[in-house]
């Protein structure tokens, strides 16, 4: 595969040489095109040492190939590490005032961008709204990791690591390429758990870990889905590739999934929503004194499952929804019996029973499930990593849309 890797003028610039070499080492044949700004970084000899090619950042040079035309045309993929703030926004201008920029508006192959910048940077409304317009022109704009950056700062706006922008990469190119059972569908996943405000410091929570969501937006991103998180609180970052939308509570989840069902064809419903919620949010912390012990009255969150299983209602094309269940057995019933009767009132296509218990808890690498289907079908147990599980409930979503 022909790859143009653009490198902008960060600091991180220095880790897309890591990047570069595992494309090299994968057998791809890289031309790398460095702003100005990032060969003060890192100088040109080495981009075309680690890749065996020439390397300019100038349109004036081999002018009689028309260098920028010939690279957009010719490359299966191109792909910018780190993408600054200064990049994403002349790229999401239509300027055209170097090779990388000119290179990026004759692309015939997919394209995908790893934004390394500081937090404000990352945040700032600018920064946002020219992410939301590359996105809306199908091009992949990784989240960036959260960490330390320059400085001694730390917080959103450090490059993904070189291998995950590299996995991110080619599934790019395998979504265009069209492999995968979900090549051109749009599915989202509710992922984390969610918080309730108390008061501006505390909150109602629970344990999710978020694990089991991300390990299957990788699962539908390997099947060449365009996938996009609805995240909660969680503990571990999105994978790369993914559209994120962040959010807080259960009305904040319930909007954004019902915002997204329009344009979604599988709906993976695997976030902790809280059934609860504070009735009165205090404007101030509550405080601790030697007066009666506060009561915290608390109203039910609406059921966003079921909610979404009403809204796709008069939909045209398919729309595959499923719901997770972290069930316990009781004294009424076994854990199956009560994920069958929540399957019954959802609605939904196909229910993933998760049995919890003291030893069976949020936040571990394996877990055991079962798949209980609308048509009465009830898979074996399946045990294994949660990617193992991931890979189980995504080909099952992918099965039902297909038929």
């Amino acid at each position: 595969m022909r790859i143009v890797l653009g490198v902008g003028g960060g600091i991180a610039a220095y880790k897309a040489a890591s990047l570069l070499r595992l494309f090299t080492e994968a057998g791809h044949d890289v031309t790398v095109i460095p702003t100005e700004a990032a060969t003060r970084f890192v100088g040109t000899a080495t981009w075309e040492a680690l890749s065996g090619n020439p390397v300019t950042n100038s349109v004036w040079d081999a002018v009689d190939r028309v260098s920028h035309v010939r690279l957009g045309h010719e490359a299966d993929l191109i792909v910018v590490a780190p993408a600054t703030a200064d990049v994403l926004a002349r790229a999401a201008a239509g300027l055209a005032d170097d090779l990388l920029t000119g290179t990026l508006l004759m692309a015939h192959g997919p394209v995908v961008m790893a934004p390394a910048m500081h937090t404000e940077m990352w945040q700032h409304a600018a920064t946002r709204a020219n992410v939301e317009t590359l996105r809306g022109r199908g091009i992949t704009v990784v989240e960036p990791a959260s960490g330390r950056l320059t400085g001694a700062d730390s917080g959103p706006g450090r490059l993904p690591e070189p291998a995950d922008i590299f996995a991110a990469a080619m599934r790019a190119a395998a979504r265009r390429a069209g492999t995968g059972a979900l090549h051109g569908k749009r599915v989202t996943i509710s992922v984390g758990g969610t918080r309730e405000a108390l008061d501006p410091v505390r909150f109602l929570g629970n344990r999710s870990s978020g694990k089991q969501g991300m390990a299957l937006a990788e699962a539908a991103l390997a099947q060449g889905a365009h996938v996009s998180l609805v995240l909660a609180h969680a503990e571990v970052p999105p994978p790369a590739g993914c559209d994120v939308v962040r959010v807080e509570s259960a009305l904040d989840l319930r909007e954004a999934v019902l915002a997204a069902l329009p344009t979604t064809d599988v709906l993976v419903m695997a976030a902790a929503v809280a059934d609860y919620r504070p009735a009165e949010v205090m404007d101030a912390k509550i405080k601790k004194g030697d007066g009666e012990d506060p009561v915290i009255t608390l109203v039910r969150n609406p059921d966003v499952l079921r909610d979404a299983v009403l809204a796709r209602a008069g939909r045209t094309g398919p729309l595959v929804i499923a719901g997770f269940a972290a069930e316990t057995g009781d004294a009424t019933a076994d854990p199956v019996s009560h994920a069958r009767a929540k399957l019954a009132r959802k609605g939904c296509d196909f229910l993933v029973l998760n049995v919890v218990g003291s030893h069976l808890v949020f936040g571990q690498d394996t877990n055991e499930i079962t798949i209980l289907d609308a048509r009465g079908t009830e898979s074996a147990a399946i045990r294994g990593s949660k990617r193992t599980i991931a890979d189980a409930v995504i080909a099952h979503a992918a099965g039902l849309l297909q038929d």
